[in-house]
């Protein structure tokens, strides 16, 4: 799987930005996938995950009540939509797969087999 993230930009403070991330090949249904970030000079962090058919999605709290991350499975893509956002959520946006079997999802980035190239998220005060 071949992951592409897009989307990311500069945005001032209380702004939204929709972040996809289109994935290759013909089983993205069989795919968990997640989104991290990692802001200069710290560690890449977990920012939200959901379910290869959609049914199940978690939120770093951070990000809770302001971030949704959805799926298209039928377009091979998964969405990070970034509401009311602030300067502390400047950082570069990962996308990434892992296989699963089930509905379960990923929270910790060595449960992901594919990863993206990543997109610039900045958000000014």
């Amino acid at each position: 799987v071949q992951l592409q993230a897009s989307g990311g930009g500069l945005v001032q403070a209380g702004g939204s930005l929709t972040l996809p991330c289109a994935a290759s090949g013909r089983t993205f249904s069989s795919y968990a996938m997640g989104w991290f970030r990692q802001a200069p000079g710290k560690e890449r962090e977990f920012v939200a995950a959901i379910s290869r058919s959609g049914v199940r999605t978690y939120y770093a709290d951070s990000v809770k009540g302001r971030f949704t991350i959805s799926r298209d499975n039928a377009k091979n893509t998964v969405y990070l939509r970034m509401n009311s956002l602030k300067p502390e959520d400047t950082a570069v946006y990962y996308c990434a797969a892992g296989r699963v079997h089930s509905e379960r999802i990923y929270l910790t980035s060595h449960e992901y087999d594919y990863w993206g190239q990543g997109t610039q998220v900045t958000v000014s005060s």
